[in-house]
């Protein structure tokens, strides 16, 4: 089964990744970018078949590795 985990920074926490590209562009004359927000995508296959198992072993990956809850928020989608 194809799970796709979406991983993005909360809003009220820095992004220093996307500043340094902002940064970066508006160097490069882009200067119609005010803010850069860099979210990542994690794509995985599990073997298992049960969608409802499936999501919940994935958000244990999440909680425990792929994203800090502290940090970060995360959206699941099982295909």
């Amino acid at each position: 089964m194809k799970v796709t985990v979406h991983v993005r920074r909360r809003p009220d926490i820095a992004d220093p990744h996307g500043t340094t590209v902002a940064r970066a562009l508006r160097d490069l004359g882009f200067e119609e970018v005010s803010t850069v927000r860099i979210d990542r995508e994690i794509l995985l296959e599990l073997e298992d078949a049960d969608p409802e198992t499936v999501e919940e072993r994935v958000r244990a990956m999440c909680d425990q590795l792929l994203a800090n809850p502290v940090m970060d928020d995360y959206e699941i989608t099982v295909a």
